[in-house]
Formats: C-alpha cells, sequence, structure tokens
C-alpha cells in the first residue's frame, strides 16, 4: 500500500503540511506552519516552558533555558523513554563524562567527518549553512549529499544571496566545518579534547568494562541520557537547532550471525516508510507496512531496525506525536554518516518542515573495531559453542636459530608476519620459499609506517603445519544498532502536535492537549475563592496530593475561570476545586469538584476519594469517562462568568 507523500523535503528543512483534526479531539488540532512556530515560541516563554539563555547579557543563538514547565516537561519525556526502551527492554544505564579526550574522536573518525557546509559572507561576514541555503531556495533535496563543489556551484547557478544583509554568494567558497567544541584538560601542556557531540562514544569506550558487567553474553543494550554539544553554524527554529543538546541514545549490541530480535512483538504495527527508493523518483510515494511486511518486502534491511522502528512508533503516539504528521526515512546513500550502513530517521512535521527526532542506525561493527585498532584493548566476547569443536589451524613455529642470525634484530617482526600470513594465505607456503612483507627500518624508528621491506624466509625454517586443534568458542566482535533521540526535539514536537484551540463558553481557549503521563502540574488545586475557611483548605488538599506524589500548582488569584485558562495553556490534565460544599460537609468529609482539561467536564467526588482516584487516572487504569459514570457529570455555571476572588488579578500574559 503506498501514498503520495505530503513533503518531499528532507529533516528539517523544506515541506508543507497541515494537519487535519483528528476524530475525538475536543478541539482542533493547529496545522503546522510559520504562524504556529511564532505562538508556540511565545507561549513558550510566557507560561515558563523554555527562553533563550543569558538574555540580560544579550544572548548567544543556540542556547535556552527550560523553565519549570519545560524542565518538568523533559524530565517526563526522559521517564517515559527510560521505562520503554531500558526498563521494559532490560538494557543497563550508564552516565559517562562529556569531555572526551581527543584520541576517542580520532578513533571514532569524528574529527575527520563530523562537518557540516560553511560559507561565509563577503560583506557581513556572516556565516551560513550552504546546503541548507540551497535547500531553503530550490526545493532540492539533501544538498548535502552532492558535496561542496556542487553546492557552491548551485549557489552560483540560483545566484544566491545572504540571508542578512543581501549580498551575492556566488563563487565564494564552499567548505567543511567541525562541529566540535575543542577545549584542553589540565594547565600548562595540556592534553587536547572535546565536549561530546553524542552521547555514544562514551558507551563505545567502555564496552570492555560493560561486556564483563553483562557476563560476556550477547545481546546486551547499554543506555544513556546526556548533554552533547555541536557548534552549529547557523542554530535556528527554536529548539530544533542548538548548540548544546540533550540525548537519549541507546546502543544494542548483538552477534550479526546468531541474534535475532523479537519481531513478533512488533510485527503488526503500522510503518509510514519513505525509502530511498522512493526518493529519489519523480512521483515517488511513502509505503505503508507493517513491520513485518517491511522485512518480508526488504523495505528494511536490517531487522533489528525495523524492530526499534516499531517500538518507537508505539511510543511517539504515547508521548502525544501526531502520527499523521509523521513518517520514517530512510538516509540517501551520500548522507550516511561515517560510521553507518543503514540508517533511517525518525521525522515530524513542525512548522511546515519535516524534522529529524530521532535517527535509527546499523552502525554495524565500525566503532568497536576501530577503538580496539587504536587502544590495543580487546572489544570482543568471547562466545562457547554448544559442544567443543576440532578445527584444522595453519600456523607456524619459526626456528629462531636459522632466522635470528639471518635477520638480526628484525627477527621478530618476520614471525609475526609469518604467523600472519598462515592464517590468512596458507597456501603462500606451498613453495620452498615464502615472502612476508615488514615495515621497513626507517618506519620501525618512528617514521610514517609508509615504507615496507619484502623478505624472503625458507619454508623449511618458518616450520609451517596445519594442525588440528579443538575450541571451545571464538571472539566476536558485535555489530551495534542504536536508535538515538532528540530530547529538546521530541519536546518541542509534543508542544506542537498537542497545541489545541476550541472556544469554551462562546471565548476562544488555547490549550495543550498533553498526555497526562507527561504533564509538568498533573492537577491544579484552587479554592472557589480565598475567604472563609476555602482557601487554608485548598492549600491543606495541595499539600496532601504533593506528599502522595502528585506535581500540583496550587493557584488562588483572579476568576475560576482564567485560572483554568492558566492550566489549560500549560496542559495541567485535571484541576480541583474546594467550594463552600468541601468546608459545610467537613464533618461527613466534603467533596470537591474535578475538572478534565480537554473536555471541561467537572464531577463532584468524596474528597476523602480524590487520590485514590487520581492515582487511578495517571497510570491509565481509569479514564475521566469512567468517573462520570460514576459520579456524574456537574452542571456548572459558565467559566467566564464564576466567582471572582477579591485579590488583584495576575500580571499581563497570565
Amino acid at each position: 500500500m503506498s501514498e503520495e507523500p505530503a513533503a518531499s523535503a528532507d529533516a528539517d528543512r523544506d515541506g508543507d503540511t497541515s494537519a487535519e483534526p483528528a476524530a475525538g479531539d475536543a478541539g482542533v488540532r493547529i496545522a503546522g506552519d510559520a504562524a504556529t512556530t511564532e505562538r508556540l515560541v511565545e507561549l513558550a516563554k510566557r507560561r515558563g516552558f523554555y527562553f533563550p539563555a543569558n538574555e540580560v547579557y544579550g544572548g548567544v543563538a543556540g542556547f535556552y533555558t527550560y523553565g519549570p514547565e519545560g524542565a518538568g516537561l523533559k524530565r517526563n519525556i526522559e521517564s517515559a523513554w527510560r521505562d520503554r526502551f531500558v526498563t521494559r527492554e532490560g538494557h543497563m544505564e550508564i552516565e559517562s563524562p562529556t569531555v572526551t579526550p581527543e584520541a576517542v574522536f580520532e578513533a571514532s573518525g569524528h574529527l575527520d567527518t563530523f562537518d557540516d557546509m560553511i560559507i561565509e559572507c563577503p560583506d557581513c561576514g556572516a556565516s551560513h549553512r550552504a546546503d541548507h541555503l540551497v535547500e531553503d531556495a530550490t526545493g532540492i533535496e539533501d544538498a548535502e549529499s552532492v558535496g561542496t563543489e556542487r553546492v557552491a556551484e548551485l549557489i552560483a547557478d540560483h545566484d544566491l544571496a545572504c540571508p542578512e544583509c543581501g549580498a551575492g554568494l556566488a563563487g565564494e567558497a564552499v567548505s567543511a566545518f567541525n562541529l566540535m567544541f575543542e577545549t584542553a584538560i589540565g594547565p600548562g601542556s595540556s592534553q587536547p579534547a572535546y565536549l561530546r557531540p553524542e552521547t555514544a562514544q562514551g558507551m563505545f569506550v567502555e564496552f570492555p568494562q560493560l561486556s564483563e558487567y553483562a557476563r560476556n553474553q550477547l545481546p546486551f543494550g547499554v543506555a544513556q541520557i546526556g548533554r552533547g554539544y555541536r557548534n552549529e553554524i547557523s542554530p535556528r527554529r527554536s529548539l530544533i537547532r542548538v548548540r548544546e543538546l540533550t540525548m537519549a541514545e541507546l546502543e544494542h549490541f548483538v552477534d550479526p550471525e546468531t541474534d535475532d530480535p523479537p519481531i513478533e512483538r512488533v510485527a503488526d504495527v503500522e510503518l509510514r516508510l519513505y525509502p530511498a527508493a522512493e526518493q529519489g523518483s519523480e512521483d515517488g510515494e511513502y509505503v505503508q507496512a507493517t513491520v513485518g511486511e517491511a522485512i518480508e518486502r526488504g523495505i528494511v534491511e536490517s531487522e533489528w531496525i525495523a524492530y526499534y522502528l516499531g517500538l518507537a512508533r508505539r511510543w511517539y503516539e504515547r508521548i502525544g506525536v501526531n502520527t499523521d504528521r509523521f513518517r520514517y526515512r530512510q538516509h540517501l546513500p551520500g548522507e550516511l554518516s561515517h560510521y553507518a550502513a543503514d540508517c533511517w530517521d525518525a521525522e515530524a512535521e513542525l512548522g511546515g518542515n519535516w524534522v529529524e527526532v530521532t535517527g535509527f542506525a546499523y552502525r554495524s561493527d565500525y566503532d568497536l573495531a576501530h577503538h580496539a585498532a587504536a587502544s590495543g584493548a580487546d572489544f570482543s566476547v568471547f562466545e562457547p559453542y554448544d559442544e567443543p569443536q576440532t578445527v584444522e589451524r595453519p600456523s607456524v613455529d619459526p626456528d629462531m636459530s636459522a632466522l635470528g642470525p639471518e635477520f638480526g634484530a628484525r627477527a621478530g617482526a618476520v614471525v609475526e608476519a609469518l604467523e600472519d600470513l598462515a592464517a590468512r594465505d596458507p597456501a603462500a607456503f606451498e613453495g620452498e620459499t615464502v615472502t612476508v612483507e615488514i615495515e621497513g627500518e626507517s618506519a620501525s624508528e618512528g617514521g610514517d609506517g609508509s615504507a615496507s621491506e619484502a623478505h624472503e624466509v625458507p619454508t623449511e625454517a618458518a616450520n609451517f603445519a596445519v594442525r588440528e586443534v579443538t575450541k571451545t568458542g571464538e571472539r566476536v566482535t558485535p555489530h551495534v544498532v542504536e536508535p538515538a533521540f532528540g530530547v529538546g526535539r521530541l519536546v518541542y514536537t509534543v508542544l506542537e502536535h498537542t497545541l489545541r484551540t476550541d472556544e469554551v463558553d462562546g471565548e476562544a481557549r488555547t490549550y495543550l492537549a498533553l498526555e497526562p503521563e507527561l504533564a509538568p502540574t498533573f492537577v491544579g488545586v484552587f479554592p472557589l475563592m480565598d475567604r472563609d475557611g476555602l482557601g487554608e483548605r485548598a492549600r491543606e488538599l495541595a499539600a496532601e496530593l504533593r506528599e502522595a506524589g502528585f506535581s500540583v500548582t496550587y493557584d488562588d488569584s483572579g476568576n475560576i475561570g482564567r485560572r483554568y485558562r492558566r492550566q489549560d495553556e500549560v496542559g495541567t490534565p485535571f484541576c480541583a476545586t474546594v467550594d463552600y460544599e468541601t468546608v459545610e460537609g467537613a464533618a461527613a468529609g466534603g467533596t470537591v469538584t474535578l475538572r478534565e482539561r480537554d473536555s471541561t467536564v467537572q464531577v463532584r467526588l468524596p474528597i476523602g476519594e480524590l487520590t485514590d482516584r487520581l492515582a487511578a487516572l495517571r497510570s491509565g487504569a481509569i479514564d475521566f469517562d469512567g468517573l462520570v459514570a460514576e459520579y456524574g457529570r456537574v452542571e456548572t455555571e459558565p467559566e467566564s462568568e464564576s466567582e471572582s476572588n477579591p485579590e488583584s488579578d495576575p500580571t499581563p500574559g497570565a
């Protein structure tokens, strides 16, 4: 089953899609466009979700502070991720340093390849992502994959100008700019280091320790939630492209020959796929398929990648991502990272653009093999056979009485070369002599290692033989499957995808339809008015609910309708109001009203039952419709006409 793409755009570039209201929504989902972005940024700053950092000193692009509501939402998304991808999958979690020695990134390839394309304006000196300029102006997909020379040609062909001052950029050089922040460890002749651009390397370099902790049994997974740093050329679009970010990454170490994922758990999950082959076609289409079908038809080659696509698809829906504005896009060959054999991105439509929120990469043994070669440490796992196996093994037992006088100080290197050749090419020992190559004198004495020398060794002196040996197992360098989630982008996605507008009692209302699991504040507690003991009892109730483990906001400022609106805008799912029936019926326990955000429906229930009912709502054991069926719906006066607290109303924007 196929459908035409709603937008033909690369991740976080172009595209123009809007989402229709979903069936059953109490309010209308707000379609993603530039106006939505502005509206969300304003709400986020006013209501304490996030805002530019260090603004009193002018601020620096690409750095944001999460306010009280944003920090709570971010923390809850991280907890939901940990629950799904760590706890329920049986993986382990670590925390590694953010400052990393240079040697780590030399081995990983980041020093040479972690680049973006940069072009500098000749007039104002502003730097820009060259590939983004091409994509934004021309609609060309994935300009990054065509190389710097071609991007420079496209800038000239389309006569592109500097977005800051309007000066022409044709003829200006496009070059590679490494995105890592460089630092130094210690004073004086300090050790060069970098702020990590990803958490992954902290898990790879500790593999020898972690595999021991896992009792050297594959498969096992290692997860980490932490900060990364990327010196972006042109940070933009709020939390979408920043210089300091939080990532939630999982490195799943598997034996590619023997370890299979539990596909049956996700086989029926529906995926909206945009394979590389479809992206390269003028009439390319989305492919709608279940996880099982995607594997069977060869759309997703790695079963492990397919497994995580299915697992994540369910999780995105759980946290409130609008699946009508969501897709999985396969990387084109030219945009694959240096470590990836295959990669799919989870992309959300945000503000009219497709934005990557998660990358699913099959990293093969790239990282472990490179760190093993660079460090000399063992990055393999010994996997025992079910039963011992007898095998033939070519080997040499060199006669040093012959090789020593012949090669002198080079005899040891000759022996190592003979051993390596016996394992690689036993047929080389069939003649009377065997030729081996070893590093030349200059290389062994500290040269560049490029020189090598060929030496002939009498086969008889090598003592070559094929011997039978008994093996109890073999050493395996695991392959790595990596789902890497951008937490900040998920925060932004959840905010935009849950932004709603409707009309209540004839007045326009904006609210966030956050899942209760994610809401920074779970319940608001209000007195109808702060007099006649109502405020005192409401404050007591707020304290009781906090003690029971709920995140609570107490508010007695302004009329009750305005207080509801404040909580609606931050996504608080429930509000409890203490009124005269609460205090007048105190001898019998009293009652409170409980209001549900999306529908604005209220029920009245005994105050002694409130904690248990809120706990059941939070766990999903019941829904609000169940409470309405149990307690009945309270008929209330219009919220805009509800009684006011005699105190002054809050400051503007409240």
